[in-house]
């Protein structure tokens, strides 16, 4: 799966400024590459909407299918309860990041992901499109143990372990929900429907984990922890601690907080099933803001496709006019390197 992704992303290099994250166990003050706002500006780009909040949907519940798509319809998110995944394999992994974020910072960078790379530690793929970096760093897992190895040489087993278990949970609820998705789309019935389905359960679907560490910050409402983006995936599976953050776009009412809950999990929308779906779900846009006292861990899941497989939408009868080119994931995710935010509309049929 690394070496496939890998090959996706080689085109697209990153140069090491937009790889190696700041030291901030050495930081006291805010340093003008981290900056977003001035200190004296007076419009505050970090508001947000606490009136709203997205569906929580218990997923044992018999109409969850419905309202699963109701809400991606109308958010591009949901919270998920009862979701089947153990809460000692969540606070496993949890245990494990919180302990490799703290390793000194010249014990990470052995692991320091490659320019066109497309697993280990570094920086926010994202980064380069913006010109200030973000308050973050993260570490992207997809089943090797070579990254690991770098850093624990001789106990890495630990964390392997503990990664590939919450992979292997994350994946069995991934496809659930994505069955659950394609019967609402109308995906439920003749040959040539369930041809579009034949990809979900596929042992080259992308899996990838990412953990992210949002450090204390001495000045919160200056710094981003992590810059408005949609994500490429099919769908985002995310666990995140009890510290808030995690903001999701809407519409008409701005930035709206995801609350951490520790019974559910936060599911949103990407690129892949927002073209699948002909644009009726949203991709969620979405950000994270930091905190001055409180550190801020969250490990996602994301899920999608093997990427040489064809995306188009999903047109169920001929009345419907594809709003998009259909394209192998690979392509799409060599236009979203070069066009963060514009990549849809370069893909849309006018």
């Amino acid at each position: 799966m690394a070496t496939t992704l890998s090959e996706a992303y080689r085109n697209n290099p990153l140069h090491l400024h937009h790889i190696i994250p700041l030291d901030f166990s050495s930081i006291r003050t805010l340093p003008d590459s981290h900056a977003w706002s001035q200190s004296n500006d007076t419009d505050n780009i970090f508001s947000y909407n606490e009136s709203l909040s997205i569906p929580i949907i218990d997923l044992m519940d018999p109409y969850a299918m419905e309202q699963i798509g109701l809400a991606c319809e109308k958010w591009g998110a949901f919270q998920l309860m009862n979701h089947g995944i153990p809460l000692s394999v969540i606070e496993e992994v949890e245990v494990e990041s919180k302990q490799l974020f703290s390793l000194p910072a010249e014990q990470k960078l052995k692991a320091l992901r490659s320019p066109g790379g497309a697993t280990g530690y570094g920086r926010a793929r994202i980064s380069p499109f913006f010109p200030k970096y973000m308050w973050h760093e993260g570490f992207t897992f997809m089943g090797s143990s070579d990254d690991a190895k770098k850093i624990w040489p001789k106990d890495y087993e630990p964390f392997c372990d503990a990664m590939k278990n919450y992979q292997n949970q994350m994946k069995v609820l991934a496809e659930k929900l994505t069955h659950m998705i394609l019967n609402f789309l109308g995906m439920n019935n003749s040959s040539s429907k369930e041809e579009n389905k034949k990809w979900v359960g596929s042992i080259n679907n992308i899996g990838v984990i990412q953990l992210n560490f949002y450090p204390c910050c001495p000045e919160p409402n200056r710094a981003m922890g992590l810059a408005p983006h949609t994500d490429t995936s099919f769908l985002t599976i995310l666990h995140q601690t009890l510290t808030n953050g995690l903001q999701i776009f809407k519409d008409g009412s701005g930035w709206v907080p995801i609350n951490p809950d520790p019974n559910t999990l936060v599911v949103n929308i990407g690129d892949i099933l927002h073209i699948m779906s002909n644009a009726r779900f949203h991709c969620a846009l979405h950000r994270v803001i930091v905190n001055k006292t409180k550190q801020r861990y969250s490990m996602a899941y994301f899920y999608g496709p093997p990427i040489d497989y064809v995306i188009s939408p999903l047109v169920i009868n001929s009345l419907i006019v594809p709003r998009f080119h259909a394209l192998s994931v690979k392509d799409y995710i060599n236009i979203k390197a070069k066009n963060l935010g514009g990549a849809l509309s370069l893909i849309t049929i006018t």
